[in-house]
C-alpha cells in the first residue's frame, strides 16, 4: 500500500492491526494509535478490534503499565472531538511509517483512520475477548481485568492496581458505583488472596471511595472461615471506625453511609445482554492457570528486536540477538526465523538463510518448532533464487509430508527467470566434481518436479 500510494481505511487498519498482533509487532501498531485515539465518539464501535489488538500485545509483552494505560486512555477526549468539527479535516491522510522512523528512506503508509465506506465489509462485533463496547464507551472485559491483577501481583505492584481502580471509575462511571472495585476484591478473595484484598480496600478508604458493604462482609467471612481472628478483629475495628455497623450474630454488615443500591456499575453484564461474560473471579483462575504456561515475555520482546534490526538491514545486530537468545536458551520461534530470513533475504544473503535452515531442522526434529506454509514457501523461493537445490528439494519434501500446497508454477516461473540455461548442455558423466554432479542430479529433480522440459 505505501509503494502504491493507496489509502488505507478504518477497515484496512483493523486488518493491519490483526496482523501486527498474529506477528506480535507491538512497535508498529503503537504508531497508530495517536490517530486512531482523538477520532469522534461515532468511530469508537469500529476501532474496539484495534485496542483489542494493542491490549493484547501489551499482556504478551507482560507490559501491565501499559495495558492499565490504554484501558483507562480509550474513552479520554473523545467528546471533545464532535464529528461536524469544523476545525479539523477529516479527509486529510495521515502518514505512518513502517519500520525504523530514522530511516532515511523508509517507507510510509497513508492512513484515514475516519474513512468507512458504505459497502464496507467491517464488522464491529468481531472478537470480544479483552475490551467490550458499551454504552458509546470501551470497556476492560473481566478476562482483561483477571490479566491485569494477576500481572500487578506478579510484580509485586498491588498499589497500581488500586490507583488503576480508581482511574477506571473516574473515567467510565458515576461517583455512587463501586461494583468494579467489589468485584476485583471477591475475586481476589476467591483466590484466597486475603491480603491482597485487604490492601486494596484499604487503598479505597485511604482514597475516601466509599464501597459496597458486602466487600467488606466478604473479606471478613473469608478470614473467619481461615481462622483468621486477629486479621478479622482488625477488619471489624476498621469498617467501625468507618461508620460501619457489625452484626456479628448473624455476620451481617449494616453501611450507615452507602446507599444500598451501590454496586452496579455498567460494566455489569445484564440478563438481556446477547453478550456473554464469564465472572472475573472464574476469569481470574483461569489466568493464573494459564500464565504458567504462557510464553515468556522475553521471547516477544527479543523478537521485536529482531525485526526492528532486520528491517533496518542491520543483519549483524539482528544476528546478534538471535545468538543471546541461543544462549539464553530461549526457544525461537517461526515468527523469529521469518524475521531473519527475510533481513537475509532483502540483501540476497542466500547462504546465510541455508545456515538458518539448518538451525530451523533442528528444533523441528524435536518437536518444538512447527512451520507456516509460508515461511515454507519463503524458504525455498530463496533458495532457488541462491541456487541451493538440495535445500529446495529439501524443503519440498517437508511441506509435502505436512501435507501443504505447494506453487510450482510460481517456482518454476522464478527459475526459468534466474536459471532457465542452467545445466542445459550438461550431461551427469560430464561433471567435473562430485559436488557439481549432486548439484546435477536435484536440479534435474527440481526440473521434474516443476515440469520444465
Amino acid at each position: 500500500m505505501s509503494q502504491t500510494g493507496v489509502v488505507a481505511d478504518a477497515h484496512s487498519i483493523i486488518i493491519i492491526a490483526q496482523i501486527h498482533e498474529i506477528n506480535g509487532q507491538r512497535d508498529e501498531l503503537k504508531k497508530f494509535k495517536d490517530h486512531v485515539a482523538p477520532l469522534p465518539v461515532a468511530f469508537v464501535s469500529h476501532y474496539r478490534q484495534f485496542y483489542e489488538c494493542l491490549l493484547s500485545l501489551h499482556f504478551k509483552f507482560d507490559d501491565i503499565d501499559a495495558a492499565a494505560e490504554l484501558l483507562l486512555d480509550m474513552n479520554r477526549s473523545r467528546g471533545s472531538h464532535p464529528v461536524d468539527d469544523p476545525g479539523r479535516d477529516f479527509q486529510k491522510p495521515h502518514f505512518v511509517p513502517i519500520g525504523s522512523q530514522n530511516l532515511r528512506n523508509g517507507l510510509k503508509i497513508q492512513i484515514m483512520p475516519e474513512l468507512i465506506h458504505k459497502d464496507s465489509a467491517l464488522k464491529e462485533e468481531g472478537k470480544s475477548d479483552l475490551v467490550l463496547f458499551r454504552d458509546k464507551k470501551l470497556l476492560p472485559s473481566n478476562r482483561a481485568l483477571s490479566k491485569l491483577i494477576n500481572g500487578y501481583k506478579r510484580h509485586g505492584k498491588m498499589d497500581e492496581l488500586s490507583k488503576f481502580l480508581l482511574g477506571l471509575k473516574k473515567e467510565l462511571y458515576s461517583s455512587g458505583e463501586s461494583s468494579v472495585i467489589c468485584d476485583v476484591i471477591d475475586a481476589c478473595i476467591s483466590l484466597g488472596w486475603v491480603e491482597i484484598a485487604h490492601d486494596i480496600l484499604d487503598d479505597m478508604e485511604f482514597s475516601g471511595d466509599s464501597l459496597d458493604s458486602s466487600a467488606y462482609m466478604a473479606l471478613l467471612s473469608a478470614y473467619y472461615k481461615r481462622n483468621m481472628s486477629r486479621e478479622a478483629n482488625v477488619l471489624i475495628k476498621q469498617v467501625r471506625k468507618a461508620g460501619l455497623v457489625i452484626n456479628l450474630a448473624n455476620n451481617i454488615v449494616l453501611s450507615k453511609n452507602v446507599p444500598s443500591n451501590v454496586g452496579r456499575s455498567s460494566l455489569s453484564i445484564k440478563e438481556a445482554s446477547s453478550i456473554y461474560q464469564p465472572s472475573l473471579s472464574k476469569c481470574l483462575v483461569e489466568e493464573v492457570s494459564d500464565a504458567e504456561k504462557a510464553v515468556s515475555h522475553i521471547i516477544y520482546e527479543l523478537n521485536s528486536s529482531i525485526y526492528f534490526f532486520s528491517k533496518a538491514k542491520m543483519m549483524g545486530d539482528a544476528l546478534n540477538i538471535y545468538r543471546r537468545m541461543q544462549e539464553m536458551k530461549i526457544q525461537p520461534t517461526e515468527h523469529t526465523f521469518m524475521y531473519l530470513v527475510c533481513g537475509y533475504s532483502s540483501l540476497e544473503m542466500y547462504r546465510d538463510v541455508t545456515i538458518l535452515w539448518g538451525d530451523m531442522k533442528r528444533i523441528m526434529e524435536t518437536g518444538s518448532l512447527t512451520l507456516s506454509s509460508d515461511l515454507y514457501e519463503f524458504l525455498l523461493l530463496n533458495f532457488l533464487r541462491g541456487g541451493y537445490f538440495e535445500r529446495v528439494m529439501e524443503v519440498i519434501d517437508y511441506m509435502n509430508k505436512c501435507n501443504m500446497y505447494v506453487d510450482k508454477w510460481m517456482h518454476k516461473s522464478e527459475y526459468l527467470k534466474i536459471h532457465k540455461n542452467l545445466y542445459r548442455s550438461l550431461k551427469a558423466s560430464k561433471a567435473r566434481t562430485e559436488a557439481q554432479g549432486k548439484r546435477f542430479e536435484y536440479v534435474k529433480a527440481f526440473k521434474k518436479w516443476a515440469g520444465i522440459n
